[in-house]
């Protein structure tokens, strides 16, 4: 396996300047951000389309620093009711997909989307539950007339240029959970998968490392990203939080950098049930802690991982 991290904690600063930072840590892979809610704040990604002799180049300039590309972030709703804005995001997402043939790298992340109810809609409607028939209904269009239709055509064009996508199983969009996710990729193909990120999963009482033996070999990615359930709060309201992420105080859970809200123990655990699967890539870090820095989040979360991580083959087994 591979420690890296997702860029975008510093899209603020320059590609020069954000591996400068990172240098220290010993990272072996970073995950860039080409678009959509990502940004594209390292990777300028039309002159990389347009030029071969600048792709070689910008591969070879993340090498020299001992990095790979893990995988090309483009996290957006291309099923979105807004014509425009789906389309806009389908354009990033399509971009990405090429690029990544162009730059070797094996894997595009995104979300699978949310529609509206129907035709007329102008906003997303994540359903989360089957009564009212009114919602049941909402969901079958949704995936007949929507999700469907689109991802089996992106599917076989990210195959077509040699690219898996990886979906985040995220609330708010179609493919939240283990059984949304095998399903889009049994009515769409295998070229679609998860980006399997634990932390979405924590709150919405999940163990991920039962949905990793889930999902086996459908995992294409990994995001290193923990969260905290607050108790007190979550006994009297549920995991279903609609409080902005900066009201940590009154909210039922938080996202939390790695080892604060589940131990090395854990993270070992976790690891290792990657490794018994087959997975062996890249375990990349996302910060999205409210209450550190990106750099002490980035610097707790890296110290952990790396006695958490197997780094090497495993060697024969002498004792059996």
């Amino acid at each position: 396996m591979k420690l890296g991290c997702l860029t975008a904690m510093f899209s603020d600063k320059s590609l020069k300047q954000t591996l400068e930072i990172l240098r220290p840590f010993g990272l072996q892979a970073v995950e860039l951000g080409v678009g959509n809610y990502p940004g594209s704040p390292h990777v300028p990604v039309k002159e990389l389309l347009k030029s071969p002799r600048k792709c070689k180049e910008f591969v070879k300039m993340l090498k020299d620093e001992g990095l790979e590309i893990s995988a090309l972030s483009c996290h957006g709703n291309c099923l979105h009711p807004d014509p425009a804005f789906a389309k806009a995001n389908a354009k990033v997402q399509t971009d990405a997909i090429v690029l990544a043939s162009k730059l070797g790298v094996k894997v595009v992340n995104d979300f699978a989307g949310c529609p509206g109810a129907d035709e007329k809609s102008t906003k997303p409607n994540w359903v989360t539950c089957a009564w009212p028939e009114d919602y049941a209904e909402i969901v079958q269009w949704q995936w007949d007339k929507k999700v469907i239709p689109y991802w089996r055509k992106q599917a076989k064009f990210a195959k077509n240029h040699g690219v898996k996508i990886g979906f985040e199983m995220h609330p708010g969009f179609v493919v939240y959970n283990c059984d949304t996710l095998l399903r889009i990729r049994k009515e769409c193909g295998a070229s679609l998968g998860a980006n399997f990120d634990p932390s979405h999963l924590f709150w919405q009482g999940m163990d991920p490392i039962a949905c990793v033996r889930g999902l086996a070999n459908a995992i294409y990615h990994v995001h290193a990203k923990d969260s905290k359930v607050d108790p007190s709060n979550a006994a009297v309201n549920g995991t279903l939080d609609y409080k902005h992420y900066g009201d940590e105080l009154k909210r039922s859970w938080i996202f939390r950098t790695v080892g604060y809200g589940h131990g090395l123990d854990w993270w070992c655990d976790f690891i290792s049930t990657l490794r018994l699967v087959g997975y062996d890539g890249a375990i990349s870090i996302e910060h999205e802690d409210s209450l550190m820095s990106s750099m002490e989040g980035l610097s707790k979360a890296v110290a952990l991982l790396k006695q958490a991580l197997i780094f090497q083959k495993p060697t024969a087994m002498t004792w059996a």
